[in-house]
């Protein structure tokens, strides 16, 4: 795998140059002159996007550039404050006039999946300008009102190949990159000289934020569920599973709380930015949870007859938590832009939880199934007598 890597290296670096890319922009500057904070070279058609985040005012200062999908065509970008896709994105889009041929840019709130007419975005545009560079990429710049406090946002974009007598841009291509044109614009991380050290503490928080969940919904209680489904058949393990489960359980939750008061502050502090599905399986994986830890103070005895039902509930409840946890999980690192070997470390952990469960699993039936032949033989031997 390591020698696979190595060996694409070069064919990065070579699609990296051809595209033109961040190093061969870092003179970019903002119209104000001064150079932009940060820049990330967009994973697909061949795009780059600058940008300056002032927390304090809530402006985003920005440089979009791309090469239209042919000449004379058309270029676009912007911020999506309800998805991660086309429908519902506030749009620059950049196109040549068909008289003077003068680059200019419109705003486009973007309600479907048709372009529509333009005009007012959710963010308030300023200094709004394009221009064609000796490259033939279009370079679009502008400063919109993201809100203060924000942290992580939807970024579209889009290249077109032709636009109509009138201004009405041509569709772009429905295949290949450009179905897949999206990605996060993560301004806690822009490089910036500024003496608030907000970024820095956000930045600090959204990890805080993503371990305690993993350890939390990701990792403990699943530990808790091997501890309480596969000890418990070895009667030299009795009571110690019962107390090594809960012990997982108290402390995963009370992990668990933490992750939810840190993921509830960043949820202030990001204005204008959400994540329905995120939160609502986290609002849900926390319900059920808390639901679990009550449940153990309303545990019937063993020989209780309503002990069936409660266990075929607390299994339910239990397995739920750690599958919408582990999925949750998942979705926080994409929307957090996790980089990808902290992804394979904990995809690696939960293959691992689930190789143990599954060998626990084959070496407790063996197990059951010894015994009970045991049981049936000394039936059998206590009859004949």
């Amino acid at each position: 795998m390591a020698m696979l890597v190595l060996a694409l290296l070069p064919l990065f670096a070579t699609s990296a140059s051809a595209a033109g890319g961040c190093a061969a922009e870092a003179s970019l500057s903002s119209p104000n002159g001064n150079a932009y904070a940060a820049c990330s070279d967009l994973p697909r058609l061949g795009a780059t996007v600058h940008w300056t985040y002032d927390r304090a005012a809530g402006s985003l200062s920005v440089a979009f550039v791309a090469a239209p999908a042919a000449p004379g065509g058309w270029v676009a970008w912007g911020l999506n404050p309800f998805g991660e896709g086309m429908a519902g994105a506030q749009a620059l889009l950049a196109a040549p006039s068909s008289s003077s041929g003068a680059w200019a840019v419109r705003t486009y709130n973007i309600s479907g999946y048709a372009l529509g007419a333009p005009g007012p975005i959710a963010f308030p545009a300023t200094g709004l300008a394009a221009e064609l560079g000796a490259d033939g990429r279009v370079r679009v710049s502008g400063t919109l009102s993201v809100g203060q406090g924000a942290s992580v946002l939807n970024q579209v974009w889009q290249v077109g190949p032709t636009v109509s007598g009138d201004g009405i841009p041509a569709p772009h291509a429905m295949g290949g990159d450009n179905l897949a044109a999206k990605a996060k614009l993560d301004l806690v991380r822009q490089t910036s000289t500024s003496s608030d050290s907000g970024g820095s503490d956000l930045a600090r928080e959204r990890n805080i934020h993503g371990i305690l969940n993993a350890v939390s919904w990701g990792l403990l209680l699943p530990m808790g569920a091997i501890f309480a489904r596969y000890l418990k058949t070895f009667r030299s393990a009795d009571p110690a599973w019962f107390y090594l489960h809960v012990t997982c359980q108290i402390i995963g939750y009370g992990v668990g709380v933490a992750g939810w008061a840190t993921g509830i502050n960043l949820g202030n502090a990001s204005n204008g930015v959400t994540y329905g599905l995120h939160r609502s399986i986290g609002i849900a994986v926390f319900a059920l949870a808390t639901l679990q830890v009550f449940a153990l103070f309303l545990r019937p005895r063993k020989d209780h007859k309503c002990r069936l039902y409660w266990n075929a509930y607390h299994h339910a409840v239990g397995y739920a938590v750690i599958i919408l946890g582990i999925m949750n999980i998942f979705k926080g690192m994409a929307i957090l832009g996790v980089e990808q070997r902290w992804r394979t470390a904990y995809v690696a952990a939960v293959w691992v939880l689930g190789a143990v469960a599954v060998t626990l699993e084959a070496v407790t039936w063996s197990v059951v199934i010894r015994r009970r032949e045991a049981e049936q033989h000394g039936k059998t031997l206590h009859g004949a007598a």
